[in-house]
């Protein structure tokens, strides 16, 4: 919804007596699968929460139980138009996770892709520049393209194709990078920079094109499988609240380390392996059938922990069986019919 700034000033005297022991913190993307997660915890913190999101690939429902919080606001709107904040309203820190994740819907309109990726983050920077507040971006190890180094460290530059299909998601997201270090380097903008692996667990969208959600999606109904490719590809799953602790101690910590740092969970597994483990926890009689690979996807993805431990004192606790088991139980409770794909590519 958009509040009139009538009700958001409402809204802000009622924030003023949680800023005594909390923040307030902008999360774009705050409706989609990890920013709602991300949402959520913060509130529960005592924070006051803005939750920004234009409801491509984010949906009402994954914040709704917050509606009623005194300390969570929802602002329907694209990070690609500045936010401007009402009077009386200050921001301690920015959360930016506006962009879809997944390769379908980032192909889907790989320009709109590009102009989040780069225009959402330089209008989130200069909000950070007004505030002097502290913003987190919320990269991707996709910044890494098709590794030739395994696992991946962060001083690794990547091996991406600036003109294939997935460069507008790829070096979009590159491009969110150097325009956080510019900003920290001439506006002293205090900034935090993570590089996420793949992530699941509830309120992925069932149709938002990811690997996890398609096959969970695809075994409950008992259709078959797509693996793309001949399935020895790898990928590392982390469970959506390892990664939710990590953002937070990278955003909170005080010892001057603003990444980038790599957030994921070292796991390796086939693609194979994943599509046995989701037919055997849901019990389906889904085949796996394999398609073509698309072009530039990669082949391995691994993350090296070592910064992200030694910084942060972060590790991923939650193993793939335990995280899968609590991803298919969410997606079992939920009706697939009153999803809308956010794009035909799912």
């Amino acid at each position: 919804f958009f509040p009139d700034r009538k009700n958001i000033t409402g809204f802000f005297q009622t924030a003023d007596t949680l800023k005594m022991t909390g923040k307030t913190i902008l999360v774009t993307g705050g409706a989609g699968f990890v920013g709602s997660h991300l949402c959520e915890r913060l509130v529960s913190e005592g924070n006051f929460v803005i939750c920004l999101d234009n409801m491509f690939t984010g949906v009402k429902s994954n914040v709704q139980h917050l509606f009623d919080k005194p300390n969570f606001k929802l602002i329907e709107q694209d990070v690609e138009i500045p936010y401007e904040p009402p009077e009386g309203e200050h921001i301690d820190q920015i959360y930016n996770l506006a962009c879809p994740a997944a390769p379908g819907h980032y192909q889907y309109d790989p320009i709109k892709t590009m102009k989040t990726a780069v225009l959402g983050t330089m209008n989130m920077l200069e909000l950070a520049r007004q505030f002097n507040a502290r913003m987190l971006q919320a990269s991707t190890s996709e910044v890494y393209g098709d590794p030739i180094v395994h696992p991946q460290v962060e001083s690794y530059r990547g091996n991406v194709n600036p003109i294939g299909p997935r460069a507008c998601y790829d070096e979009g997201k590159r491009a969110g990078e150097t325009l956080m270090f510019d900003f920290h380097r001439i506006y002293g903008v205090d900034i935090r920079v993570i590089r996420i692996f793949n992530t699941y667990g509830p309120r992925m969208h069932p149709y938002d094109g990811r690997v996890v959600s398609n096959f969970i999606r695809q075994a409950l109904l008992n259709e078959d499988i797509t693996i793309f490719g001949d399935g020895t590809q790898t990928r590392s799953f982390q469970y959506v609240d390892d990664l939710v602790e990590g953002m937070i101690r990278m955003m909170n910590n005080e010892v001057g380390f603003i990444g980038p740092v790599n957030l994921g969970n070292p796991g390796e597994f086939t693609m194979n392996h994943l599509a046995d483990l989701v037919i055997a926890f849901t019990a389906s009689s889904s085949k796996t059938v394999h398609k073509e690979a698309p072009e530039d996807d990669p082949q391995k993805r691994q993350p090296d922990n070592t910064l992200a431990h030694q910084k942060l004192h972060w590790e991923p606790t939650v193993p793939l069986r335990e995280g899968l088991k609590k991803t298919i139980n969410y997606f079992k409770s939920i009706d697939f019919k009153k999803y809308t794909p956010p794009t035909k590519f799912y």
